[in-house]
This record gives C-alpha cells, structure tokens and sequence, in this order.
C-alpha cells in the first residue's frame, strides 16, 4: 500500500475525466475539424486558440497531458506497486491511451468518418474504467477491506452487476454512434435514437434491480451501500439530462452556429453517463470484493483448473 501511489492515480483519473469532458465540448462545439492536420494545429504547437480551434487545440493538450501522466504512472507503478497484475493493468492503460490518441489523429486525417468517431469516443470510455479501476485498487480501503471479508459465494449481485456495466458500456457506443451521426445542423437517425432511449430503459432496469437488491440485502455495508446510492442518483440525472439533451438538441439544425444551451446539456450528459459507467463499476468490484472474496489471480487460476479438469473429463 503507498498513499502517493493512490494519489496520483486519482489525479490521473481526474485528468482523464477532463479529457472526456473535452472531447463532448469538440463534438457539441463542432470543432473536429478546427484544425486540418494532426497532431500540430496549422503546423504550431500553440496556435492562436480561437473559435473552434480553442476546443479541438485544447483537446489535444489534455490528451498529451493525459499520455505523459499515464506513463509516470506505470513508473510509479513499477517502482512502488508489489502486485504484478496491478502493474500489468497500469501497461494496459498506457497501451489504450496510446491507441486513443492515434484514434483521434485518425478521425483528423480520415475527416471524421463515423466508425473512428465512434471508436475514439468509446475507447476513452473504456480508458476510464482502467484508470477508476486502478484508482480502486491502489486505494488503502481495498487492501483492509480484502483482508477483513469472509468469502461468501453470493455470485448473484456481482453477476448482475456485471450486467449493469456491460449493459450501461453498450448505451454508451449507442449515444456515441447517435452524436456522431449528425452534426449540430442536422436532425439525428430515428433508428438510432429509438435504440438509444430503448437502451435507456434496458440499463434503468438492470441497473436498478441491482441497485435496490444491494439497498436492501446491505444497507449496512457502505462499500456497497455508498456507491449504489450514487449510482441511483446518477442515473435519475442521466435520464433527465437524457430528455434534455434532446429536447435542446431537436432544435438546433434551425440556430445559425452550436448555441450553449444544447451545448451544456449534451455534454452534461455524456460527463454523467461516464460517471454512471464509473460509479456502476465500483459498486461491481466492491461486490466481488466482499461478496465473492475477490482475488484476481486466484479466481483466474481457479477458472484455468476447472477448465483443465472438464476437459480430462471429456477426453
């Protein structure tokens, strides 16, 4: 356990969450193409930052920022961390970041093709839960929380839970697809928009299941109790940033230029629905934790035995 340790990684996480933020205001603002080339803006590495260059230039400063941070981190890591899967975890966060910045010089290059879009804004999703996810494991609580649990075999509400961030991961590329589908000045996809709010419904009532089966199961145990509240509010927010979003946005093809009313509700939304993801993946891992005794190695070890054990069986 090393309190700087779990510091750092927290302000990295932070710092990533600053970068999606940054990356919904390029979207909303309409600036993906403020500047024609990649990874310099006209050729400068500070070019005059105006109009919808502020947005784009400066998102690119916050991913170089992100990317020197992240790879402090895994020095970090390497130097102070002793569990070898939590340093191989701080390798795959670097790994991803560095996919994600390439994935955004490619959405430049290829003028915003709606695939790379997609996968750019995804990606940075999933980059996020690595970096809660180490922010969680670095944290003292953990280390006193694993030694204190008694293994209890209650798989349902992890499992579930599982669902909630599979379920919440997938309506996430939906609204990805959906922003990415239309700019400002265009009306979005009916399809599109109708698999988006039914994936809304899906990810309240999974989640939702979740949340009121922990509320009531372990109203006592605040690594559980504490997240799944957040959680409730969260999603209570999301869907009426949700209807919000909407609302603002059905009438932006007739405003002259991104207005700043669709611009701070829709990224709002996709600020909250990142935390949503976040929240929702804590709860899961506290759940594995004190439900399941969570041991990475030794339920990947145990996977791998069973597995070796029915294939002898079969054979």
């Amino acid at each position: 356990m090393n309190i700087g340790l779990h510091r750092f990684t927290l302000l990295v996480t932070s710092a990533t969450f600053i970068l999606i933020l940054a990356g919904a205001l390029v979207t909303s603002n309409a600036a993906g193409l403020a500047a024609p080339d990649w990874p310099l803006s006209y050729g400068q590495f500070f070019p005059k930052m105006v109009g919808g260059l502020f947005y784009e230039h400066g998102h690119r400063l916050i991913a170089s920022t992100v990317g020197l941070l992240v790879i402090a981190l895994n020095f970090y890591l390497w130097r102070r961390e002793a569990r070898r899967w939590v340093r191989r975890l701080g390798l795959v966060a670097l790994g991803v970041v560095i996919a994600q910045g390439l994935l955004g010089g490619l959405t430049v290059i290829l003028m915003l093709p709606l695939a790379v879009s997609t996968a750019h804004a995804c990606l940075a999703q999933l980059f996020f839960c690595i970096m809660v996810s180490l922010s969680l494991f670095t944290a003292p609580s953990w280390h006193m929380r694993r030694e204190m649990v008694t293994k209890t075999d209650e798989w349902t509400i992890p499992l579930w839970a599982s669902a909630a961030v599979v379920a919440i991961f997938l309506q996430l590329v939906l609204g990805a697809t959906l922003r990415h589908s239309a700019a400002w000045d265009q009306h979005l996809p009916t399809e599109l928009l109708i698999a988006h709010i039914t994936g809304a419904l899906v990810v309240t009532l999974v989640l939702g299941s979740v949340l009121v089966k922990i509320l009531r199961q372990h109203p006592a145990v605040r690594p559980l109790a504490r997240p799944a509240r957040l959680a409730a509010v969260l999603l209570v927010l999301q869907l009426f940033l949700g209807v919000a979003a909407y609302v603002t946005r059905r009438g932006s093809p007739e405003d002259p230029q991104p207005l700043n009313p669709m611009v701070s509700v829709t990224v709002a939304h996709v600020a909250c629905g990142a935390l949503v993801l976040a929240v929702t993946l804590v709860l899961t891992l506290r759940a594995f934790q004190l439900l399941t005794g969570f041991q990475p190695l030794v339920m990947i070890r145990q996977f791998f035995k069973v597995r070796g054990r029915t294939l002898e069986v079969i054979n």
